[in-house]
């Protein structure tokens, strides 16, 4: 079977019939400057050495050049072989706080945003597994399905914030269902979920979904961000300035503390772990650790079709024709230079 690589490239033969175009512009142009030059015939004594036959196939070897050429970065390919391409790894999915109490600023810049940061370096370390995004608060919702594309996860991380959840709370339990969903198509090998919560679940569930991990065998690490002494919640005016605290309908201030019991408890029955978001970070860089040094199972096997490229083949024969060219006189030998060659 033969094809082309970059089938694009051969637009670029035509540009032979402007070289061609050229050369013959270039020609009528010499004839021109030769006929003011003096007497025609004198001229034509003068130039008798001239090969115009010789010139015509250095022209026609300049010409198959560049059409070989052309053809070599149009990446010519023919030969094949079958390859079976296995991808290993795990499935992980983040369920990340969107809550506005993870706008607290007791570890910096606030809490969500240096979850956001161990997220990244989290999807930085990935090899081969597939991630995908949960974004929870009152309710939960897919930010980014199951992708081994790491770039486009990074990009929808990046656009997570409060205002995408319109309904505020905290309910892990939605998450946590919503997370083993993702699972639903993928085939059976090691499957890891991480919440990234500041733990204070308004809603309930956490129990039932907790025991649907553990059917599925589904291990559910948790980090804790914040500290567990109680923090204010700023508000930000419409030009994104501090305007103070969060208050209730009594107008005292609102305070948020991490629940370290629940995020335990989620973590100690599907075998994982609980991790500190620290300002040292000591403990999620072992948690990012743990998750590139796992070794997942072979999600996927196919076969694919490998073309050899031949473009060495074409790109040789412009080199050569080009230096058969650069070879090649355009001068007749003459009887006299021969003797004077020699004389």
């Amino acid at each position: 079977m033969f094809r082309f690589g970059f089938v694009t490239a051969l637009v670029a033969l035509a540009l032979i019939p402007l070289v061609v175009a050229l050369l013959w512009r270039g020609a009528a142009l010499r004839r021109r400057a030769l006929a003011r030059f003096g007497d025609v015939e004198l001229v034509r004594q003068l130039s008798r050495t001239v090969n115009p036959r010789a010139r015509f196939w250095k022209a026609v070897l300049v010409l198959a050049a560049v059409g070989f050429a052309v053809v070599a970065i149009a990446r010519p390919q023919f030969g094949s072989r079958v390859e079976t391409v296995r991808r290993e790894g795990m499935d992980i999915v983040v369920a990340l706080d969107l809550s506005t109490s993870m706008l607290a600023e007791d570890i910096a810049p606030n809490r969500l945003q240096r979850s956001k940061l161990e997220i990244q370096r989290l999807i930085q370390r990935l090899d081969g597994d597939r991630i995908g995004l949960i974004a929870f608060a009152g309710q939960a919702f897919v930010q980014s399905p199951l992708t081994s594309d790491y770039g486009a996860a990074r990009l929808f991380l990046n656009a997570m914030d409060t205002d995408l959840v319109p309904i505020q709370g905290t309910d892990i339990g939605a998450a946590l269902e919503l997370a083993l969903d993702a699972f639903s198509d993928a085939p059976v090998e090691e499957r890891l979920i991480i919440v990234v919560t500041d733990g204070e679940d308004h809603e309930g569930g956490i129990a039932a979904a907790v025991d649907r991990a553990i059917d599925a065998g589904v291990i559910i690490h948790t980090v804790g961000v914040g500290s567990t002494d109680g923090v204010p919640i700023p508000e930000f005016d419409a030009t994104g300035r501090p305007s103070g605290f969060k208050r209730d309908d009594t107008g005292a201030v609102i305070t948020t503390r991490l629940d370290e019991a629940t995020l335990r408890q989620i973590a100690a029955r599907t075998g994982g772990q609980l991790f500190r978001s620290t300002p040292e970070a000591s403990e999620l860089t072992a948690l990012i650790e743990e998750v590139a040094s796992l070794g997942g199972r072979e999600i996927d096997a196919r076969e694919v079709t490998q073309f050899e490229e031949q473009f060495q083949i074409f790109l040789g024969a412009a080199i050569l024709l080009l230096f058969l060219e650069s070879l090649w006189t355009d001068r007749k030998k003459t009887v006299r230079a021969w003797r004077g060659r020699f004389s």
